[in-house]
């Protein structure tokens, strides 16, 4: 498990990376920081698309960093939305999680007004498609 201190480095991270977002269509700006298994860090932000189907989420961008840079399984993610409450990860973006992590990756998301929710992704996912597939 991530140290509360990993937590809150992740957390600013991933707020910073908020403010990168293109989200002309809706106004909900995500950031996202992911943390590789060997300690690597990356971020990403959603990037919409007129077509919303095509939107890019903040966690896939930053997965896609990640991989982008080498990186094949990971221990935590963390997405930071700008609501009250904090926002849990879509459905393909749990998928995408699944890809590179286990069951016993965390699975982090926070608001910027400091709610904070943490799951593992077998409890989160406990039946992802692929769960059997071996990784390097």
């Amino acid at each position: 498990m991530l140290s509360d201190a990993e937590i809150g480095a992740l957390a600013a991270l991933a707020a910073r990376a908020r403010l990168a977002a293109y989200a002309p269509h809706s106004g909900f700006m995500v950031g996202a920081a992911v943390v590789a298994s060997d300690d690597r860090v990356f971020a990403g932000c959603n990037v919409e698309n007129a077509s919303y189907g095509l939107t890019l989420c903040a966690e896939r961008s930053a997965l896609a960093a990640a991989v982008g840079a080498g990186a094949r399984s990971i221990r935590a993610i963390m997405l930071v939305t700008a609501t009250d409450r904090a926002c849990a990860p879509c459905g393909a973006c749990r998928q995408w999680v699944s890809e590179f992590g286990g069951p016993e990756t965390e699975v982090i998301w926070a608001s910027v007004a400091g709610d904070v929710v943490r799951w593992t992704l077998g409890d989160l996912l406990p039946c992802a498609f692929g769960s059997l597939v071996s990784r390097p």
